[in-house]
């Protein structure tokens, strides 16, 4: 993430120069319509080009930003919600599928759970996508920003804080929260003391968290796709069919021109390349701060890319009106976002290979209480007896329904005939420790990293650098020939004698 970023600070630069725009300032750009009318009333001075202008006072936009960060906030609330109602599914439905007839449901009941709740926030996620494109824009247009880019930038910060919350409110759960409140056998925790808390499948909460990725990545990239290229071509094809249908009944033979066939198409949408914008930059997030759990998912964004670029393209020239060029000297709000996601990515990733994957507990296995203990972590024979080692012990006795023996469950906790039985073992604090100790360091050494590229990539290549160099080096020749000739006029007017160095 952070080679990208930096990479495309020296891309950004080239195009910046290219274009002519090294100078450019926003304060070029012109004031909104909207802004004006509000404040044609209250005026001051810009500092910088000394004329007056409306001004919107620091009590009013203060007031229009808390009433702006409460909708952001309710929404995001209205998002966990929607999580928690698909938690309550799964627990109903994991009980209805492990109760099920049929044998393959019933033997796979954590999948079929998994599976069914995932495609359930799915349409949930999508459904409340459409909700929030109007709520951004009625909390952008209450806050009346001063210019376009400013309104631009507004909007983009809350789309893109709805649909990161509401992409990634039920991975999170699932990583960091799925199974860890379950309970123990014996003394589960139930909600409403009434549906048993859902617990990870056996083989770790990384199935899950895998499953829960693949599916939404892989949908909502069809989706995208679809409605990116698929819908303009179903609005254009009708279109054209109600011309004809037109033309036959005006009995016109008539070809229309081609600006008019263009003028038939579909146009680009108001906030520009918002919507690509905000694509591309979720799946960044996708394939950066859950990456150690879903390996898979640079792959499926580059596949996607490849194919997206040239649907893109034929979008662009055959479905879509010509936009309307905008001078920008950047990406706008987009690169601090993607700055943010890269710090968030750091951190996610420290957790999940601390918390949710089993990389410490056999780490600490291996060199606490393995067979190669005090040996150092040679080969593989040092986790044997792993899997027995991360198992406790429960008496079926203690449930009152007749049974007898003994079962195993995933926790450290002491046996029932120890002095304190069900409590954590000394294993489960050196564990605990170890995921601490490792998520510190871990930390603290990619953002090392991750400094130290920034810093040994320049934000400018060097030879953009020297060609910037010389063009201010000309202009200044320039300047002092001008100069020069225009003092040397001067004193030929008068009489004086002149030389040709500088006076």
């Amino acid at each position: 993430a952070t080679v990208f970023l930096e990479f495309w600070k020296r891309r950004r630069a080239v195009l910046t120069y290219d274009w002519d725009l090294i100078d450019w300032e926003d304060e070029e750009e012109e004031l909104r319509p909207q802004f004006e009318a509000k404040y044609s009333q209250v005026e001051r001075v810009n500092p910088i080009t000394g004329k007056p202008e409306p001004f919107q006072p620091f009590p009013d936009k203060l007031s229009r930003l808390m009433v702006s960060v409460s909708g952001i906030f309710f929404m995001i609330s209205l998002v966990l919600t929607a999580v928690f109602a698909v938690v309550v599914y799964r627990l109903v439905a994991m009980e209805q599928f492990a109760s099920f007839k049929w044998y393959f449901i019933k033997k796979y009941w954590q999948f079929a759970t998994s599976g069914t709740g995932v495609c359930i926030n799915f349409m949930i996620i999508m459904s409340l996508n459409v909700v929030y494109e109007k709520v951004a824009y009625l909390l952008t247009d209450l806050e009346h920003p001063r210019t376009e880019s400013e309104w631009e930038n507004s909007f983009a910060l809350k789309m893109f804080l709805f649909q990161f919350v509401n992409l990634n409110s039920s991975i999170f759960y699932i990583a960091f929260f799925l199974g860890r409140f379950a309970g123990r056998p014996g003394k589960y925790n139930k909600l409403f003391n009434r549906w048993r808390l859902e617990e990870c499948h056996p083989s770790g909460c990384l199935i899950d968290l895998c499953l829960q990725m693949g599916v939404i990545m892989v949908l909502k990239q069809m989706w995208n796709n679809f409605m990116e290229l698929g819908y303009p071509l179903l609005q254009n094809w009708w279109s054209r069919r109600k011309m004809k249908r037109r033309g036959q009944s005006m009995e016109t033979k008539i070809s229309l021109p081609q600006w008019e066939k263009d003028w038939n198409l579909q146009p680009m949408n108001l906030h520009g390349l918002m919507d690509e914008y905000l694509e591309m930059v979720l799946q960044f997030g996708f394939t950066t701060i859950f990456v150690a759990a879903f390996p898979l998912a640079p792959l499926l964004a580059l596949l996607n890319n490849i194919i997206e670029i040239r649907l893109d393209a034929y979008k662009f020239v055959t479905q879509w009106r010509r936009p309307m060029p905008a001078r920008a000297t950047d990406i706008g709000i987009w690169y601090g976002i993607l700055e943010g996601i890269g710090v968030l990515a750091v951190i996610t990733n420290a957790f999940v290979i601390a918390i949710t994957s089993d990389y410490i507990p056999r780490f600490v296995y291996a060199y606490k209480y393995g067979p190669c203990t005090d040996q150092g972590y040679r080969q593989e024979k040092c986790l044997k007896g792993y899997v027995n080692s991360s198992l406790s012990v429960f008496d079926l006795s203690e449930l009152g329904m007749g049974y007898s023996g003994y079962c195993r469950y995933r926790d450290y906790r002491a046996p029932p005939w120890s002095s304190t039985p069900y409590e954590f073992t000394l294993q489960f604090w050196h564990v605990l420790a170890a995921r601490l100790a490792f998520i510190i360091v871990f930390e603290h050494l990619v953002f090392g990293i991750k400094s130290f590229i920034a810093y040994l990539i320049p934000d400018v290549p060097k030879d953009l650098c020297d060609r910037m160099r010389r063009e201010k080096y000309l202009v200044q020749e320039m300047m002092y020939e001008a100069e020069l000739e225009h003092l040397q006029r001067e004193r030929k007017k008068n009489g004086k004698q002149y030389h040709h160095e500088w006076p």
